[in-house]
């Protein structure tokens, strides 16, 4: 094995994250489960016996939180793995204010990711976001209605935010790369998961809890793969910083995340939207 590494998981309750939180234990890493739920994520750790943190993506306050735990008790943190998220349903806002689905696929990961910048600086480590190639869905990004106030669709916003999580991880490149830290984004494809059981769009929904739908999907242990390669790896070798990648190979998905100066500006309004 190479280095022990420390590896934080969001989202690793359950499906990919926990896929990959098994793998990682089992190669010798030392691997914090982060989950919302309590039960499961106390089953994964349990079974695991490793540490966890229970985390409500829906309330920034608890992110805050579990950035204060995790910088009191790692010394150094070589991967954070932000992987939480999911296609939620009707229009709802949070208790900070934002659409739901938008807080939790990118507004949390993003606070999540500052609050522990600096170990992670500190610690040369990387930062890998769960993206997905629906992306290339998404019409022009409007950082005036970043909430989707005018616009909301659940499919449409989950589409929105998977363009941003690219775009936070080409500026985090952009910003720290200098400073030792490194950041791709990486597709799963599709998985047999359960992030699409709330939505209220019906052919999503179909697709993930019909049985015999969901038994044409690959498994999470599949949708893992390219994540532990990237884990696995080195950047700057194995793979680039800055990057999107899909089967463990660069990516494409829409010609906005090529925009610096768009990235520029998703970043300085979310930095606005969270003070």
């Amino acid at each position: 094995m190479s280095e022990r590494k420390t590896v934080i998981i969001t989202g690793a309750s359950d499906g990919i994250g926990a896929a990959a939180a098994r793998t990682l234990h089992r190669d010798g890493h030392r691997v914090v489960v982060v989950g919302r739920s309590p039960e499961k994520t106390a089953a994964v750790a349990g079974e695991l016996g490793v540490d966890s943190f229970v985390a409500d993506f829906t309330r920034l306050d608890e992110v805050r939180k579990l950035a204060d735990d995790l910088n009191t008790a790692y010394p150094r943190i070589d991967v954070l793995v932000n992987n939480a998220g999911g296609l939620f349903g009707e229009r709802a806002k949070t208790v900070d204010g934002f659409e739901k689905t938008f807080q939790v696929n990118y507004l949390a990961p993003f606070l999540l990711t500052q609050l522990l910048r600096d170990k992670l600086i500190a610690s040369g480590a990387a930062v890998f976001q769960t993206a997905s190639l629906s992306a290339r869905l998404a019409a022009k990004l409007d950082l005036d209605d970043l909430n989707h106030d005018r616009d909301f669709a659940p499919v449409r916003v989950y589409n929105f935010t998977k363009l941003e999580i690219v775009l936070f991880t080409k500026e985090l490149h952009r910003r720290y790369h200098a400073q030792g830290l490194s950041a791709a984004a990486f597709d799963p494809g599709g998985v047999a998961t359960n992030f699409a059981t709330g939505s209220t769009s019906r052919p999503m929904r179909l697709l993930y809890t019909t049985p015999a739908l969901r038994a044409l999907l690959p498994g999470p242990d599949k949708g893992a793969r390219t994540l532990l390669w990237l884990i696995q790896g080195k950047p700057g070798v194995d793979w680039e910083s800055g990057g999107l990648y899909v089967r463990r190979k660069p990516g494409r998905t829409n010609r906005q995340i090529e925009d610096a100066d768009l990235a520029r500006a998703l970043w300085d309004r979310t930095e606005e939207l969270l003070k």
